[in-house]
């Protein structure tokens, strides 16, 4: 299908703008980052966005870690009604490992909240190149682990955890995956996550896929922008690691995922080859391509709501559908 007029037009805005963060000197980045929030957080960019359902109760926490002590960022999206103590869904923002925020999530958090009946909890893990691989991926596991260990504090069920991402979410989430299976492999600790939701993740930080190829420009991401992204985050690490990019990873005792991906999107192969990697390793996976779509349509909500609604309809029904797979240890209170 042929990409629609509206996000021709954002592409093109994005281009007059000044493009994308990725290829800047490391040490440009920061105040490149902040004016690129500045837009976001403009009229015009929460006019992209869109607006949360108002029903939904969202609150600004932090949550303490071993690395951060002072509490990593989070913000809570609780619906109109759920059980007690709620499932819950942690999430972790896109942006190329080196930008985005929680304000970017808004929309898409709120409405899985209300649309799930769960608890979200998104998390504002530190970005590079000031803080490069594997830094990004351990805020993430260690915010998952810290909610799973204290889940009291936000009135959630532990064994009603899911994790999921967009982008360079959709990697980290994955990993989160990854290392917790990891560490009850070797008689540790860590959180039974029950499901993953993996929106146009990029999974492959070194090996150009062939949708980077076929797509070079597209409105919200090029083929070169990954590669920028990538070489930020990586900061001369090893891109070869699994935690770097799962799809060369063990997939095997993988928590059930949904994967989604975009037509016009040059992460598109990513998604779709580690769909079938978690097929080949026995994990129980859906994958839908929504066509006519692009890279970030859970971030453009207010310009894509047709798309990014029934993506997050989507959503729903999988965490659901999973959750319910889960022995009831906690009984709704009466009422």
């Amino acid at each position: 299908m042929r990409l629609p007029l509206s996000l021709r037009l954002v592409g093109a805005l994005r281009r007059r703008l000044g493009g994308s963060v990725a290829h800047l000197d490391p040490a440009d980045v920061p105040a490149a980052r902040a004016a690129v929030l500045r837009l976001q957080h403009g009229l015009l960019g929460r006019a992209i966005i869109g607006t949360p359902p108002r029903d939904v109760v969202v609150e600004d926490a932090r949550l303490p870690t071993a690395a951060v002590p002072d509490g990593l960022p989070v913000r809570v999206y609780r619906p109109p009604s759920t059980d007690a103590p709620a499932p819950v869904v942690v999430n972790v923002h896109g942006g190329g490992f080196v930008q985005g925020d929680l304000d970017q999530s808004e929309w898409f958090c709120a409405h899985v909240a209300r649309e799930a009946s769960a608890v979200v909890v998104s998390v504002d893990y530190r970005l590079a190149p000031e803080h490069t691989f594997p830094v990004p991926v351990q805020d993430c596991y260690d915010a998952v682990a810290a909610l799973a260990a204290a889940p009291g504090r936000f009135g959630v069920d532990p064994t009603r955890l899911a994790v999921m991402g967009d982008s360079a979410g959709g990697n980290i989430a994955t990993v989160v995956c990854l290392m917790a299976r990891d560490r009850r492999r070797e008689g540790r600790d860590a959180p039974a996550i029950a499901a993953q939701v993996l929106v146009y993740p990029g999974v492959e930080i070194v090996d150009v896929l062939p949708s980077e190829r076929a797509i070079p420009v597209a409105p919200i991401l090029s083929a070169t922008d990954i590669r920028g992204f990538h070489a930020l985050y990586l900061g001369g690490a090893d891109g070869t690691h699994p935690y770097a990019s799962p799809l060369r990873a063990d997939l095997t005792d993988l928590p059930p995922a949904l994967v989604q991906t975009a037509e016009h999107d040059p992460l598109r192969d990513h998604g779709e080859y580690y769909t079938a990697a978690l097929e080949a390793a026995g994990v129980p996976v859906r994958h839908t391509r929504w066509l006519g779509a692009a890279h970030g349509y859970v971030a453009t909500g207010g310009l894509t709501p047709r798309t990014s609604r029934q993506a997050v309809a989507e959503v729903a029904t999988f965490l659901r559908g999973w959750f319910a797979t889960v022995p009831d240890r906690h009984p709704a209170s009466p009422g």
